[in-house]
Protein backbone atom coordinates (compact mmCIF):
# COMPACT_ATOMS: atom_id res chain seq x y z
CA UNK A 1 0.00 0.00 0.00
CA UNK A 2 1.73 3.22 -0.97
CA UNK A 3 1.88 5.63 2.19
CA UNK A 4 0.24 8.92 2.68
CA UNK A 5 1.68 11.46 0.29
CA UNK A 6 4.03 14.02 1.53
CA UNK A 7 2.20 17.19 1.61
CA UNK A 8 4.09 20.24 0.09
CA UNK A 9 3.88 23.43 -1.57
CA UNK A 10 1.42 23.38 -4.57
CA UNK A 11 3.97 25.29 -7.68
CA UNK A 12 2.43 26.42 -11.19
CA UNK A 13 4.18 25.66 -13.95
CA UNK A 14 2.08 26.93 -17.02
CA UNK A 15 -1.32 25.02 -17.09
CA UNK A 16 -0.96 22.57 -14.60
CA UNK A 17 0.62 22.73 -10.70
CA UNK A 18 3.50 20.60 -9.04
CA UNK A 19 2.71 19.46 -5.62
CA UNK A 20 -0.08 19.87 -3.37
CA UNK A 21 -2.95 17.56 -4.20
CA UNK A 22 -1.53 17.84 -7.95
CA UNK A 23 -1.66 14.73 -9.98
CA UNK A 24 2.36 13.20 -10.08
CA UNK A 25 3.31 14.53 -13.96
CA UNK A 26 6.07 12.54 -15.90
CA UNK A 27 8.34 14.90 -17.75
CA UNK A 28 11.36 14.52 -20.75
CA UNK A 29 13.88 16.47 -22.43
CA UNK A 30 14.57 17.14 -25.89
CA UNK A 31 18.04 15.77 -27.20
CA UNK A 32 18.07 17.42 -30.63
CA UNK A 33 21.00 20.28 -30.76
CA UNK A 34 19.26 23.51 -29.15
CA UNK A 35 19.82 25.50 -32.70
CA UNK A 36 18.12 22.55 -34.49
CA UNK A 37 14.39 24.35 -34.08
CA UNK A 38 12.79 22.40 -36.77
CA UNK A 39 13.84 18.93 -34.87
CA UNK A 40 13.47 19.76 -31.25
CA UNK A 41 9.89 21.28 -31.97
CA UNK A 42 9.14 17.90 -34.31
CA UNK A 43 10.07 15.59 -31.20
CA UNK A 44 8.43 18.02 -28.42
CA UNK A 45 5.24 16.80 -30.22
CA UNK A 46 6.40 13.43 -30.36
CA UNK A 47 6.86 13.82 -26.38
CA UNK A 48 3.61 15.80 -26.05
CA UNK A 49 1.45 13.15 -28.17
CA UNK A 50 3.62 10.05 -26.11
CA UNK A 51 1.98 11.96 -22.79
CA UNK A 52 4.47 14.18 -21.33
CA UNK A 53 3.47 16.24 -19.14
CA UNK A 54 6.09 18.72 -19.00
CA UNK A 55 9.24 19.58 -21.45
CA UNK A 56 12.76 20.80 -20.59
CA UNK A 57 15.30 21.94 -23.44
CA UNK A 58 18.63 23.51 -23.21
CA UNK A 59 19.23 26.79 -23.66
CA UNK A 60 23.10 27.19 -23.79
CA UNK A 61 23.39 30.20 -25.53
CA UNK A 62 21.40 33.46 -26.35
CA UNK A 63 20.79 32.05 -29.97
CA UNK A 64 19.06 29.32 -28.32
CA UNK A 65 16.29 31.26 -26.79
CA UNK A 66 14.12 31.44 -29.76
CA UNK A 67 13.74 28.08 -28.92
CA UNK A 68 11.32 28.85 -26.21
CA UNK A 69 8.79 30.69 -28.11
CA UNK A 70 8.78 28.29 -31.26
CA UNK A 71 8.48 25.26 -28.37
CA UNK A 72 5.15 27.26 -26.89
CA UNK A 73 3.53 28.16 -30.55
CA UNK A 74 3.73 23.97 -31.23
CA UNK A 75 2.60 22.02 -28.09
CA UNK A 76 0.39 22.46 -25.26
CA UNK A 77 2.17 20.96 -22.08
CA UNK A 78 4.52 23.62 -20.35
CA UNK A 79 8.17 24.33 -21.18
CA UNK A 80 11.05 24.77 -19.07
CA UNK A 81 14.18 26.29 -19.75
CA UNK A 82 17.51 24.10 -18.84
CA UNK A 83 20.26 26.91 -17.92
CA UNK A 84 23.73 26.70 -16.50
CA UNK A 85 26.48 29.43 -14.81
CA UNK A 86 24.78 32.65 -17.40
CA UNK A 87 21.85 34.41 -15.31
CA UNK A 88 21.17 36.50 -18.39
CA UNK A 89 20.31 33.03 -20.15
CA UNK A 90 17.51 32.78 -17.26
CA UNK A 91 15.92 36.55 -17.44
CA UNK A 92 15.98 36.10 -21.48
CA UNK A 93 14.01 32.46 -21.45
CA UNK A 94 11.52 34.40 -18.83
CA UNK A 95 10.76 37.01 -21.39
CA UNK A 96 10.67 34.94 -24.09
CA UNK A 97 7.67 32.80 -22.37
CA UNK A 98 9.20 30.45 -20.75
CA UNK A 99 7.31 28.13 -17.82
CA UNK A 100 9.82 27.32 -15.66
CA UNK A 101 13.33 27.73 -15.32
CA UNK A 102 15.99 25.51 -14.18
CA UNK A 103 19.07 26.79 -12.56
CA UNK A 104 21.65 26.11 -9.60
CA UNK A 105 21.43 29.64 -7.93
CA UNK A 106 24.77 29.25 -6.34
CA UNK A 107 26.25 28.84 -10.16
CA UNK A 108 25.36 32.06 -11.54
CA UNK A 109 27.30 34.50 -9.51
CA UNK A 110 26.59 37.31 -6.88
CA UNK A 111 23.54 38.17 -5.40
CA UNK A 112 22.71 40.96 -7.48
CA UNK A 113 22.42 37.80 -10.26
CA UNK A 114 20.40 36.14 -8.35
CA UNK A 115 17.90 38.97 -7.07
CA UNK A 116 18.02 39.52 -11.02
CA UNK A 117 16.66 36.48 -11.54
CA UNK A 118 14.05 36.18 -8.95
CA UNK A 119 12.44 39.23 -9.93
CA UNK A 120 12.10 38.53 -13.59
CA UNK A 121 9.96 35.27 -12.30
CA UNK A 122 8.14 37.04 -9.92
CA UNK A 123 6.82 39.62 -12.25
CA UNK A 124 5.53 36.52 -14.35
CA UNK A 125 4.80 34.21 -11.51
CA UNK A 126 7.46 31.59 -13.09
CA UNK A 127 9.37 29.17 -10.21
CA UNK A 128 12.66 28.20 -10.54
CA UNK A 129 13.69 23.71 -10.23
CA UNK A 130 16.65 23.75 -8.29
CA UNK A 131 18.65 20.91 -9.66
CA UNK A 132 21.46 19.01 -7.71
CA UNK A 133 23.16 15.95 -8.46
CA UNK A 134 26.25 14.57 -7.64
CA UNK A 135 28.69 16.11 -9.74
CA UNK A 136 27.33 19.83 -8.94
CA UNK A 137 28.04 19.82 -5.47
CA UNK A 138 30.02 22.69 -4.07
CA UNK A 139 33.32 22.28 -2.88
CA UNK A 140 33.05 23.52 0.61
CA UNK A 141 30.32 21.12 1.48
CA UNK A 142 31.92 17.95 -0.45
CA UNK A 143 35.06 19.08 1.73
CA UNK A 144 33.07 18.75 4.63
CA UNK A 145 31.90 15.36 3.85
CA UNK A 146 34.18 14.22 1.61
CA UNK A 147 32.60 13.06 -1.21
CA UNK A 148 29.00 13.63 -2.55
CA UNK A 149 27.16 11.71 -0.19
CA UNK A 150 23.31 11.77 0.18
CA UNK A 151 23.80 14.75 2.91
CA UNK A 152 26.38 16.59 0.84
CA UNK A 153 23.35 16.67 -1.84
CA UNK A 154 20.74 17.79 0.42
CA UNK A 155 22.99 20.02 2.12
CA UNK A 156 23.68 21.59 -1.21
CA UNK A 157 19.91 21.70 -2.19
CA UNK A 158 19.04 23.38 0.92
CA UNK A 159 21.70 25.90 0.32
CA UNK A 160 20.42 27.11 -3.04
CA UNK A 161 17.13 27.18 -1.66
CA UNK A 162 18.51 30.35 0.79
CA UNK A 163 19.76 31.81 -2.27
CA UNK A 164 16.47 32.35 -3.39
CA UNK A 165 14.80 32.55 -0.17
CA UNK A 166 17.03 35.37 0.62
CA UNK A 167 14.46 37.37 -2.14
CA UNK A 168 11.31 36.05 -0.57
CA UNK A 169 10.66 33.47 -3.06
CA UNK A 170 9.78 30.28 -2.44
CA UNK A 171 7.79 28.93 -6.03
CA UNK A 172 10.74 26.51 -6.10
CA UNK A 173 10.81 22.68 -6.90
CA UNK A 174 13.61 20.64 -5.90
CA UNK A 175 15.93 17.52 -7.57
CA UNK A 176 18.66 15.87 -5.98
CA UNK A 177 19.99 13.43 -8.35
CA UNK A 178 22.30 10.90 -8.27
CA UNK A 179 23.39 7.72 -10.91
CA UNK A 180 23.69 5.50 -7.28
CA UNK A 181 20.40 4.41 -6.86
CA UNK A 182 20.83 3.65 -3.18
CA UNK A 183 22.41 7.69 -2.64
CA UNK A 184 19.58 9.14 -4.94
CA UNK A 185 17.11 7.38 -2.42
CA UNK A 186 18.37 8.29 0.55
CA UNK A 187 18.92 12.42 -0.70
CA UNK A 188 15.52 12.93 -1.38
CA UNK A 189 14.30 11.00 2.02
CA UNK A 190 16.47 14.02 3.76
CA UNK A 191 15.45 16.62 1.70
CA UNK A 192 12.05 15.72 2.10
CA UNK A 193 12.41 16.00 6.04
CA UNK A 194 13.99 19.54 5.65
CA UNK A 195 11.82 21.65 3.29
CA UNK A 196 7.87 21.49 1.58
CA UNK A 197 8.88 22.02 -1.57
CA UNK A 198 7.68 19.61 -4.56
CA UNK A 199 10.50 17.20 -5.26
CA UNK A 200 10.90 16.25 -9.00
CA UNK A 201 12.47 13.01 -9.17
CA UNK A 202 15.06 10.98 -10.84
CA UNK A 203 17.79 8.82 -10.95
CA UNK A 204 20.92 10.75 -13.34
CA UNK A 205 22.86 9.05 -16.00
CA UNK A 206 20.88 5.57 -15.33
CA UNK A 207 21.93 3.89 -18.58
CA UNK A 208 20.47 2.37 -21.68
CA UNK A 209 17.09 1.48 -22.18
CA UNK A 210 17.63 -1.38 -20.10
CA UNK A 211 19.41 -0.38 -17.04
CA UNK A 212 18.43 2.71 -16.82
CA UNK A 213 14.78 1.76 -16.96
CA UNK A 214 15.43 -0.96 -14.06
CA UNK A 215 17.63 1.70 -11.98
CA UNK A 216 14.89 4.80 -12.62
CA UNK A 217 12.10 2.21 -11.37
CA UNK A 218 14.01 0.66 -8.29
CA UNK A 219 14.87 4.33 -7.06
CA UNK A 220 11.49 6.43 -8.38
CA UNK A 221 8.81 3.92 -7.65
CA UNK A 222 11.07 2.99 -4.20
CA UNK A 223 10.24 6.51 -2.95
CA UNK A 224 6.40 7.31 -4.53
CA UNK A 225 5.63 4.01 -2.03
CA UNK A 226 6.62 6.16 0.76
CA UNK A 227 4.78 9.66 -0.24
CA UNK A 228 8.01 11.59 -1.78
CA UNK A 229 7.46 12.81 -4.82
CA UNK A 230 5.42 15.25 -7.35
CA UNK A 231 7.23 14.82 -10.43
CA UNK A 232 9.24 12.50 -11.90
CA UNK A 233 11.47 11.92 -15.01
CA UNK A 234 13.10 8.53 -16.25
CA UNK A 235 16.79 9.58 -17.42
CA UNK A 236 17.49 7.33 -20.35
CA UNK A 237 20.64 6.73 -22.98
CA UNK A 238 17.41 6.38 -25.36
CA UNK A 239 14.52 8.43 -27.69
CA UNK A 240 12.91 10.99 -24.92
CA UNK A 241 9.89 9.65 -26.10
CA UNK A 242 10.92 6.08 -24.02
CA UNK A 243 11.58 8.42 -21.09
CA UNK A 244 7.51 9.19 -21.00
CA UNK A 245 6.79 5.73 -21.88
CA UNK A 246 8.63 4.21 -18.75
CA UNK A 247 7.64 7.17 -16.58
CA UNK A 248 4.32 6.46 -17.30
CA UNK A 249 4.18 2.84 -16.82
CA UNK A 250 6.02 3.52 -13.41
CA UNK A 251 2.83 5.16 -12.47
CA UNK A 252 0.48 2.63 -13.84
CA UNK A 253 2.28 -0.07 -11.83
CA UNK A 254 2.21 1.93 -8.61
CA UNK A 255 -1.45 2.37 -9.16
CA UNK A 256 -0.93 6.52 -9.37
CA UNK A 257 -1.98 6.18 -13.17
CA UNK A 258 -5.64 4.83 -13.46
CA UNK A 259 -6.81 6.20 -17.10
CA UNK A 260 -5.24 3.77 -18.82
CA UNK A 261 -5.09 -0.20 -20.01
CA UNK A 262 -4.23 -2.94 -17.27
CA UNK A 263 -2.34 -5.86 -19.03
CA UNK A 264 -1.19 -8.59 -17.12
CA UNK A 265 0.34 -11.62 -18.95
CA UNK A 266 2.55 -14.79 -17.95
CA UNK A 267 5.81 -15.61 -18.51
CA UNK A 268 5.37 -18.65 -20.14
CA UNK A 269 6.38 -22.38 -19.39
CA UNK A 270 6.26 -25.78 -21.58
CA UNK A 271 2.36 -25.54 -21.42
CA UNK A 272 2.44 -22.73 -23.58
CA UNK A 273 1.79 -23.82 -27.09
CA UNK A 274 1.14 -20.56 -29.13
CA UNK A 275 3.77 -17.46 -28.99
CA UNK A 276 2.92 -15.67 -26.11
CA UNK A 277 5.65 -13.21 -26.44
CA UNK A 278 4.77 -12.23 -29.33
CA UNK A 279 1.06 -11.62 -28.76
CA UNK A 280 1.56 -9.71 -25.46
CA UNK A 281 3.94 -7.12 -27.36
CA UNK A 282 1.72 -6.62 -29.97
CA UNK A 283 -1.54 -5.95 -27.65
CA UNK A 284 1.00 -4.13 -24.94
CA UNK A 285 2.08 -1.74 -28.06
CA UNK A 286 -1.51 -1.39 -29.64
CA UNK A 287 -3.19 -0.49 -26.33
CA UNK A 288 -0.26 1.84 -25.41
CA UNK A 289 -2.30 4.93 -25.78
CA UNK A 290 -5.60 3.67 -24.98
CA UNK A 291 -7.27 5.67 -22.49
CA UNK A 292 -9.81 2.80 -21.13
CA UNK A 293 -9.52 2.14 -17.92
CA UNK A 294 -9.83 -1.94 -18.03
CA UNK A 295 -7.78 -5.19 -17.40
CA UNK A 296 -6.84 -7.11 -20.57
CA UNK A 297 -5.25 -10.53 -19.60
CA UNK A 298 -3.01 -12.54 -21.95
CA UNK A 299 -2.24 -15.86 -20.92
CA UNK A 300 -0.58 -18.36 -21.99
CA UNK A 301 -2.66 -21.61 -21.01
CA UNK A 302 -5.46 -22.98 -18.97
CA UNK A 303 -3.61 -23.71 -15.67
CA UNK A 304 -3.47 -19.69 -14.80
CA UNK A 305 -5.35 -18.52 -17.66
CA UNK A 306 -8.93 -18.50 -17.15
CA UNK A 307 -8.40 -17.64 -13.30
CA UNK A 308 -6.71 -14.57 -14.42
CA UNK A 309 -9.21 -13.74 -17.26
CA UNK A 310 -12.20 -13.91 -14.91
CA UNK A 311 -10.30 -11.31 -13.08
CA UNK A 312 -9.83 -9.42 -16.32
CA UNK A 313 -12.54 -7.42 -18.27
CA UNK A 314 -10.61 -9.26 -21.44
CA UNK A 315 -8.44 -11.59 -22.28
CA UNK A 316 -7.32 -14.74 -23.68
CA UNK A 317 -5.73 -18.13 -22.65
CA UNK A 318 -3.31 -20.23 -25.22
CA UNK A 319 -4.53 -23.22 -26.26
CA UNK A 320 -3.16 -25.85 -28.75
CA UNK A 321 -2.28 -23.23 -31.58
CA UNK A 322 -5.40 -21.31 -30.19
CA UNK A 323 -6.69 -19.39 -28.06
CA UNK A 324 -9.84 -18.86 -26.02
CA UNK A 325 -11.27 -15.41 -26.01
CA UNK A 326 -12.92 -14.64 -22.39
CA UNK A 327 -14.65 -11.42 -21.49
CA UNK A 328 -15.22 -11.12 -17.41
CA UNK A 329 -14.95 -14.70 -16.61
CA UNK A 330 -17.27 -16.05 -19.62
CA UNK A 331 -15.98 -17.73 -22.68
CA UNK A 332 -16.91 -16.33 -26.04
CA UNK A 333 -15.07 -17.86 -28.05
CA UNK A 334 -11.93 -20.08 -30.20
CA UNK A 335 -10.01 -17.95 -32.26
CA UNK A 336 -7.19 -19.03 -34.41
CA UNK A 337 -3.07 -18.22 -33.18
CA UNK A 338 -2.69 -16.05 -36.51
CA UNK A 339 -5.98 -13.94 -35.16
CA UNK A 340 -5.63 -13.83 -31.51
CA UNK A 341 -4.45 -10.03 -31.19
CA UNK A 342 -7.11 -9.01 -34.08
CA UNK A 343 -10.10 -10.66 -32.35
CA UNK A 344 -9.13 -9.56 -28.69
CA UNK A 345 -8.54 -5.77 -30.23
CA UNK A 346 -11.81 -6.28 -31.59
CA UNK A 347 -13.42 -6.91 -28.46
CA UNK A 348 -11.72 -4.32 -26.38
CA UNK A 349 -13.03 -1.66 -28.90
CA UNK A 350 -16.60 -2.60 -28.25
CA UNK A 351 -16.38 -2.35 -24.28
Amino acid sequence: MIMQRRQTKKVKVGNIFIGGDAPITVQSMLNKPAHNFEESVKQAIELEKAGCQIIRGAIPDMDAVPLIEKLKENVSVPIVADIHFDYRLAIESVAAGVDKVRINPGNIGSDDRVKAVVKACQQKNIPIRIGVNSGSVEKEILAKYGAPTPEAMAESAMYHASLLEKFDFDDIVISIKSSSVENMIRAYEIVAQKCSYPLHLGVTEAGTARMGLIKSSAGIGSLLMHGIGDTIRVSLTDDPVNEVYAGLDILKALGLKNDSVQIVSCPTCGRTKIDLIKVAGEVEEALRDCKKQIKVAVMGCIVNGPGEAREADIGIAGGDGCAMLFKKGEILRKIDEKDIVKELLKEIELL
